[in-house]
């Protein structure tokens, strides 16, 4: 079980990510958590900064989906200025909306990146579909709710065992 844990890669931030190296691995889609991963939690609209990433990524070739246990409110009045698709409520780690965002995006397991800042939500939800897990460093523990406290302490736990 702790195997499924940990990712394939970490980063500090997605803008330290090498696009390059996951397009040369066969990587061509990125399912990405929303909060912590992409801006902060409590970030209404995605910064300047991302807006020009996300441009980026997609004029690479890149498919991308949102995919988040926020609720509907929260994702789609971050995704849609941006056109890009998203998943809300979707439970992760429950494989259902992983499943969803690759049937969208008309590509492999093989061929898809998750990005996201919890080892419990998105690197679980990811290893159990096969999918090339990236662990990224949260942008902010500041304003977290009650579900992600817990999971930051079940990872510190997780963390500990796997040095053993």
């Amino acid at each position: 079980m702790l195997n499924k844990l940990i990712p394939r890669r970490q980063v500090n931030s997605i803008y330290d990510l090498a696009l390059d190296e996951l397009w040369n691995e066969g990587i061509r889609g990125i399912i990405t958590d929303l909060d912590n991963t992409l801006v902060g939690a409590r970030v209404p609209l995605a910064t300047p900064e991302l807006v020009k990433w996300l441009d980026y990524l997609q004029s690479l070739g890149f498919k991308v989906v949102i995919v988040s246990n926020n609720n509907e409110t929260r994702v789609s009045t971050f995704a849609k200025p941006l056109n890009v698709p998203y998943i809300h409520n979707a439970c992760k780690p429950s494989v259902q909306s992983f499943s969803k965002a690759m049937e969208w995006m008309g590509l492999k397991p093989e061929q898809i990146a998750v990005l996201g800042d919890q080892m419990l939500t998105d690197v679980l939800g990811g290893n159990r579909m096969g999918l090339y897990t990236i662990l990224v460093q949260p942008i902010s523990l500041v304003d977290e709710g009650f579900f992600t406290r817990i999971n930051r302490r079940l990872e510190k736990a997780a963390r500990a065992l796997m040095k053993k």
